[in-house]
């Protein structure tokens, strides 16, 4: 329930920006799993807010207000991940999730150059259990 009620806010946040048709990045950490195709393991998950169905509806109801998940932009590949735990030897299996987004209005969508993850920095000394997502963008384009 808290996270649908986040996420119900988050969209009438995005819907509102979205009024204004200037350049919007949605990021950060949304502890959404939205598709099968974004871990490595889905049964593991399937009773987990972050994969339940009615987490990824909410999530997908923010793409249909426009807004475009900038990773799916460039690539539909398996194995994209963004998070791995720290238990059970979740990075060295690569038994990952990606739960960090860019969600981009059409406006930025538009300007959308290159996004990628820089996975190895999970592999780093005291490493986060989140690697950095990244996208770089036209500036020039109107």
């Amino acid at each position: 329930p808290y996270k649908l009620k986040w996420m119900s806010r988050l969209r009438d946040y995005a819907r509102e920006r979205l009024k204004t048709e200037e350049p919007l990045i949605l990021a950060g950490d949304f502890n959404v799993i939205p598709a099968a195709a974004d871990v490595s393991n889905p049964e593991a998950w399937v009773e987990d807010a972050l994969f339940r169905p009615e987490t990824r509806e909410s999530f997908q109801s923010l793409l249909g207000l426009g807004l475009t998940d900038a990773l799916r932009a460039v690539t539909d590949a398996p194995g994209q991940y963004t998070f791995w735990d720290y238990q059970a030897g979740a990075w060295q299996k690569n038994m990952g999730i990606r739960i960090d987004h860019l969600l981009l209005s059409p406006q930025a969508s538009d300007r959308l150059v290159e996004v990628g993850i820089d996975s190895y920095v999970r592999a780093w000394e005291k490493p986060s259990d989140h690697v950095p997502v990244w996208a770089d963008f036209d500036l020039e384009t109107a």
